[in-house]
């Protein structure tokens, strides 16, 4: 007999203002004992120094969690120049140094060039795996990290202010799989010197924002009030940019069954519009998501299906 998980039943996102110095484990563990919730789940690691968005899943919305990792991603970040760190960021020690600052000219110049479809080695110090191990262990253990590229894609990126010479910040918005810290050491090098993020905030994770977002401070203060009722999003909040389909209940109970339901009578073309095989759509009956799910040549099938 399956163990039942402890903890209730909430459903739905919290935005969390994450603070620096705490991990995004860390983190989603905490709103889960804030919430009581008996799931939990993140859509996107956050650096421990790093601060801003970290939507935090709970419950049915853990379903949904690549939906939003799969959507861009906007930071703000403060580039050091002059000192490149083996972390990458402020956290690591000092491997190289440099007396080159570059103007804002100089900057703008070199901007496009990691603007598209661009390749990336990621930090060594990272979450990624290889051979099983994850790379900041084998950094830490003195063992080589392997220095692959991977493709990424870089939206949009502009030089917002130059507080001084020795710092520049930047604004960015980013794919999937995308490492500011990369972005700003490759920066760095590109334009004569070596540098490293001094500071970098995540403003807004697909369709989350800053305006939905709370401290952790303030969710604790709320606790299980109605107020903090308030600041839980719906499910389907993370699945902005699929289209929505209703369903009669019929329909619906197929799709919680595991079975397709096929759409190819006459009265159905004005309800699937110009929806092209291997579509995704968010499945509704009764106001609530029942699934994500696949149209296929006719058939509706479900991909997720949420209890909720």
């Amino acid at each position: 007999m399956a163990r039942r998980r402890r903890g209730l039943p909430v459903h739905g996102w919290i935005v969390l203002d994450k603070p620096s110095g705490m991990t995004s484990t860390q983190a989603v563990a905490a709103v889960r004992r804030i919430t009581g919730a008996a799931k939990a789940g993140h859509g996107g690691t956050l650096d421990p120094l790093a601060t801003g968005l970290l939507p935090v899943a709970l419950g049915e919305a853990t379903k949904t969690v690549p939906y939003v990792m799969d959507g861009p991603k906007r930071y703000r970040f403060t580039v050091r120049w002059g000192e490149e760190r083996d972390t990458d960021d402020a956290e690591g020690a000092v491997i190289a140094t440099s007396e080159n600052r570059p103007t804002a000219d100089e900057i703008r110049a070199v901007l496009p060039e990691f603007i598209g479809l661009i390749e990336q080695v990621p930090p060594k110090f990272s979450a990624l795996k290889f051979g099983g191990e994850r790379a900041y262990d084998l950094a830490r253990a003195g063992e080589a990290v392997p220095a692959t590229p991977r493709p990424i894609r870089i939206y949009d990126l502009a030089l917002v202010d130059q507080p001084d010479a020795d710092h520049a910040v930047f604004e960015v918005r980013s794919g999937k799989g995308a490492y500011m810290r990369s972005l700003a050491r490759d920066l760095a090098r590109r334009l004569g010197t070596v540098g490293h993020i001094a500071a970098l905030r995540r403003t807004a994770v697909g369709p989350f924002t800053e305006a939905q977002a709370i401290s952790l401070e303030s969710l604790a203060a709320l606790g299980h009030s109605a107020a903090a009722s308030g600041h839980l999003l719906p499910v389907e909040t993370a699945l902005d940019d699929i289209p929505a389909l209703a369903l009669t209940d019929t329909e619906a109970n197929r799709l919680r069954s595991g079975q397709p339901v096929g759409l190819l009578r006459r009265a159905d073309r004005d309800r699937i519009g110009h929806l092209e095989s291997g579509a995704l759509v968010c499945a509704m009956s009764g106001g609530k998501p029942v699934a994500v799910a696949r149209f296929d040549a006719g058939d509706l099938r479900p991909v997720r299906v949420l209890n909720l």
